[in-house]
């Protein structure tokens, strides 16, 4: 290797990440989604809980169907976006990516929903929280499938991991909505 191109690998690295966000701003908006997965902290846990308010008030004014567009919007754009981010930034499965989640969490939520139509007040909250914790746990533990589409390549494994956590979530909420009584 040459040494303009170790002294330009070098530049690349020590680039700020969110200065090579800027190099693809709508991707990076969409990966992120619109910033969320740049806040301090765990950001797979910000972006469903971002999820969570979005995919709820979409619940709230429009239904079940609201919540599938969301979940299969930010899976369709998702991909792609998570694909750019990730070259930007250098990084197989950047952190900043949280789009992933938005998909994954929305499913889950579409699940309780479906399996627990007529859930109201601390009921209704509950079922969220617990659609959440749900979500974030097959998320972070990975299972079965899960895990291994996490392998695939670009976006299509950042984003289809967490499609297939949101599923995995959906289920569990309708094999119970069909053993408890409604």
């Amino acid at each position: 290797m040459n040494s303009e191109a170790t002294e330009a690998g070098k530049q690349w690295s020590v680039r700020p990440r969110r200065d090579r966000l800027r190099e693809g701003p709508v991707s990076a908006a969409i990966a992120t989604w619109f910033g969320v997965g740049l806040l301090p902290g765990p950001t797979g846990t910000w972006g469903s809980a971002a999820a969570v308010v979005v995919a709820e008030l979409l619940f709230a004014r429009w239904g079940l169907v609201s919540v599938a567009a969301l979940a299969l919007a930010a899976a369709a754009v998702g991909i792609p976006a998570a694909t750019r981010t990730a070259e930007l930034l250098g990084v197989e499965d950047p952190k900043e990516v949280v789009v992933d989640e938005v998909a994954g969490q929305a499913i889950t939520l579409l699940g309780l929903h479906w399996a627990f139509p007529g859930l109201t007040g601390g009921m209704a909250w509950g079922g969220v929280l617990a659609a959440f914790l749900l979500f974030r746990l097959l998320d972070i533990w990975k299972p079965g499938p899960v895990g291994a589409l996490e392998r695939l390549p670009g976006g299509t494994g950042i984003v289809l991991d967490d499609v297939a956590a949101g599923l995995l979530g959906a289920l569990a909420f309708v094999a119970l909505g069909l053993v408890l009584p409604r």
